[in-house]
């Protein structure tokens, strides 16, 4: 009885080609539920990212010549 179960579901299964067909039919109805961005909206979100980019590394920048500074006045001192 297992055999024959096995047999009918191995014989209901489709061919390669009509399985590839189906997913090749899937993936074009998901890409066209895409939405794109504009290029004007795209531009944007990358002027921003590079500015705050920008920001941060300057205040990295920053943070660090200050300590240096700090840790140079500390150095000086306990060697006087």
């Amino acid at each position: 009885m297992a055999d024959t179960k096995a047999k009918n579901k191995k014989a209901k299964k489709p061919n390669v080609f009509v399985r590839i067909g189906r997913y090749l039919r899937a993936c074009w109805g998901e890409i066209k539920k895409i939405t794109w961005t504009s290029p004007k909206a795209t531009t944007r979100n990358f002027l921003v990212v590079v500015a705050v980019i920008i920001v941060c590394g300057l205040f990295i920048f920053g943070l660090d010549r200050l300590l240096y500074f700090l840790l140079d006045l500390v150095m000086k001192t306990s060697g006087s």
